[in-house]
């Protein structure tokens, strides 16, 4: 007989406190997923939309914003192993538009106060988010440079925005007319990389973003419900919590039901436990998905490790206490009260939603709400979530 990956009481303990946040009106329903060796659990409770009865189903699709960023990072390895790029070469070969850069002296400086980058953007720091540019959260009255981003109507420094008309040419070309905000390699300065790098893996591939996913990782890996929209009668409904009421910020046939004129690198796909499991075993399996190696196994051990120095990981509220940054994920560098160890990593999704592969159990874990974040702080349900998957393991 062989050996159980979970005990019965560890899954029904999973399946009462994710019932219990649902029963509590923290969100109208969830969708979780364990999975370890050859058996995986779901976790399907509630609704779909605080409005009306439509029952979540397995199927689901929700907004898994910064979850996109590991197959925009699994994609780049995926054009270097094809010879389309190189980690250690400059973008500027297929984003002229960052060629000569230049910083601000001070982040608060006027936009026309800088000094010469020390030198190119390469691949990798995009890779790493040290290309020198990030979400700042300050009042944009107070910077030259988050006004002129704001003005600009630039995603990629803020919240997701699926509606956002800007095409990528014209993204880059706004972007590359402002100075950066630290030297290249510098600094650890979140997210917007991811969408630097969406465009320069579209470019080196001659193919929308899109179709880079779908070729080189979705329909390898048989993923058939992860794209950069989803259909109305699948799509969950997404909440935004403000001033102590929940609000509906996207509905089932809003922005994100509808192709975007900017695939977003770093936050747009739409996907289910389900889908995102193949994934998320794939890179646990060391790239491979049966008999196809899907991602190399060396560009998978790049994009698993830490990159960061200590005092670059220190630098940045978003990114946990004790953990680094591969490519497109974190990774825990220092033991933390979760039971994570180092070499756990994974990374969460500012709409609600959390992952995490552990090579050390063999255990992935997700989780899908449709309850925004309120902060960078892990909301109580999806922290024991994952402390309940590792209670769980037999």
């Amino acid at each position: 007989m062989t050996a159980k990956a979970f005990t019965d009481t560890g899954l029904a303990q999973i399946q009462n406190g994710l019932q219990r946040h649902v029963a509590a009106g923290y969100a109208p329903g969830m969708a979780g997923l364990v999975s370890r060796g050859g058996e995986t659990h779901a976790f399907v409770l509630g609704r779909t939309a605080f409005e009306g009865d439509h029952a979540m189903a397995r199927d689901s699709q929700f907004r898994i914003a910064s979850m996109t960023k590991p197959f925009t990072a699994a994609a780049a390895l995926i054009l270097a192993e094809e010879g389309k790029l190189r980690l250690e070469e400059p973008v500027d070969r297929l984003l002229p538009e960052l060629a000569n850069r230049r910083v601000l002296k001070r982040l608060d400086g006027p936009l026309d106060d800088t000094v010469a980058a020390g030198r190119p953007i390469t691949v990798e720091d995009l890779l790493t988010f040290r290309c020198g540019w990030g979400i700042i959260f300050a009042d944009p009255a107070t910077m030259p440079l988050l006004k002129a981003i704001t003005d600009q109507k630039l995603v990629g420094f803020g919240m997701p925005d699926a509606a956002n008309p800007m095409k990528p040419d014209e993204w880059m070309k706004r972007l590359g007319a402002l100075p950066l905000m630290y030297q290249p390699g510098e600094k650890w300065a979140y997210t917007t990389g991811s969408d630097i790098l969406g465009v320069l893996v579209a470019r080196a591939a001659g193919q929308s973003l899109g179709e880079v996913f779908r070729t080189r990782l979705f329909e390898p890996l048989g993923m058939t419900s992860t794209a950069f929209h989803g259909s109305p009668d699948r799509l969950v409904a997404g909440y935004l919590a403000q001033d102590g009421k929940i609000s509906m910020y996207d509905a089932p046939d809003g922005a994100w039901s509808r192709p975007p004129a900017f695939e977003a690198g770093d936050s747009g796909l739409v996907s289910t436990a389900d889908d995102f499991a193949v994934f998320a075993r794939m890179l646990l399996n060391g790239g491979r998905h049966g008999e196809r190696q899907v991602v190399p196994a060396a560009a998978v051990r790049a994009m698993t490790a830490d990159h960061l120095t200590p005092a670059q990981r220190r630098g940045d509220m978003i990114l946990p206490k004790g953990h680094g940054w591969g490519y497109g994920v974190s990774v825990v560098v220092e033991a933390d009260d979760e039971g994570m160890k180092p070499g756990v990593y994974g990374w969460n999704g500012g709409f609600g939603t959390t992952w995490f592969n552990d090579p050390n159990t063999g255990l992935t874990a997700i989780l899908l709400t449709q309850r925004f974040f309120d902060s960078p702080v892990m909301p109580q349900a999806h922290a024991e979530f994952r402390k309940a998957a590792y209670r769980a393991l037999a």
